[in-house]
C-alpha cells in the first residue's frame, strides 16, 4: 500500500500542497482531479522525488520512499508523461528499452532478461507491430501506448500518469484507460492518474481525490466524491450529476 501522511510542498516560498493524507492499495486506481493550479501535477512530482517535500511522510508497504535515491526510486515508480515528450527520431523498441535503464550495467548493455521484459511490455500494450517503426510515424494514441510500454518495462509497483488522455479522441481515451485498468488489476499496480474529464474519472477510478487550492477537498469512492454540491463549489460553475445504470453522468447546467 502507498501511504501519504501530512504531505506539504512549497515552491518558491509559496505553499502549493498543504497537509495531504491518503492511501492507495495494490490493484487500485486513484484518479486525481481538480481545477487548473490545484496542485495535481505537483503532487505526482513530489511523490516521485522531483520537487522537495517540506513536511510529511511517504511509505510503500511501510518502507520510506522519501529517503530513496534516484535509482532506487526508479525501480519503484514509473511515470507516463503526455505523448508529446517522445523522441521523434527513436524506434519504438528503443523507447521501450529505456524503461530498463535502472537495471542496466555501467556499459548500458541489455540482458536476455531485459529483452524478454521489453517484449512482454510491447505485447501487453499491443505495440508489438509498432516495434520497428519510428516514433514520428505514430499517432498520438499509439505514442501514448508506447509510453505506457516503457513504464511497464520498468517493472515498478507504482505507476503515475499525468493527463494521459490529452489530445486523444474519445475512442483512444477509452481504449487507453481500459488498458490501464486491466494492467492495474492483473499486475497489482498502484496507479495514480491525473485526469480532467469528470465522466472518465467516475468510470475508471476506484478512488477519486479532488484537489482544491492545494488541499484535499474530498477523497474516496467516486459516488461519494463526485457530487453536485462539491463539484460546483470546487469548479465554480453549476454542475449536474446523474446516476444511470450504476454510472455517473456529469455535465455543466
Amino acid at each position: 500500500m502507498l501511504e501519504v501522511d501530512h504531505l506539504s510542498v512549497a515552491l518558491d516560498c509559496k505553499e502549493v500542497l498543504n497537509d495531504l493524507s491518503f492511501s492507495v492499495h495494490h490493484g487500485n486506481i486513484l484518479v486525481i482531479i481538480g481545477p487548473n493550479g490545484a496542485g495535481k501535477t505537483t503532487l505526482l512530482r513530489a511523490l516521485n522525488g522531483l520537487v522537495p517535500i517540506r513536511n510529511g511522510k511517504v511509505h510503500l508497504n511501510g518502507e520510506d520512499l522519501i529517503t530513496k535515491d534516484i535509482l532506487e526510486r526508479a525501480k519503484l515508480i514509473a511515470s507516463v508523461p503526455q505523448a508529446g515528450n517522445l523522441p521523434a527520431a527513436f524506434r519504438v523498441r528503443d523507447v521501450v528499452i529505456l524503461g530498463r535503464t535502472p537495471y542496466l550495467n555501467w556499459l548500458g548493455q541489455t540482458s536476455k532478461s531485459d529483452e524478454e521484459i521489453v517484449q512482454e511490455a510491447l505485447s501487453q500494450t499491443q505495440t508489438e507491430k509498432l516495434a520497428d517503426r519510428m516514433v514520428s510515424e505514430l499517432s498520438a494514441g499509439e505514442q501514448q501506448r508506447v509510453l505506457l510500454a516503457r513504464a511497464l518495462a520498468q517493472t515498478t509497483p507504482i505507476l503515475f500518469m499525468d493527463e494521459p488522455t490529452t489530445h486523444l479522441d474519445l475512442k483512444y481515451q477509452v481504449e487507453l484507460l481500459n488498458l490501464i485498468k486491466d494492467l492495474t488489476r492483473r499486475k497489482k499496480l498502484i496507479t495514480l492518474l491525473v485526469l480532467h474529464d469528470l465522466n472518465l474519472s467516475g468510470r475508471f477510478a476506484d478512488q477519486v481525490m479532488i484537489l482544491h487550492q492545494g488541499q484535499i477537498a474530498a477523497w474516496g469512492d467516486p459516488s461519494q466524491v463526485l457530487t453536485r454540491d462539491l463539484l460546483s463549489r470546487v469548479y465554480q460553475v453549476p454542475i449536474q450529476v446523474e446516476k444511470k445504470n450504476s454510472s455517473l453522468h456529469i455535465f455543466p447546467e
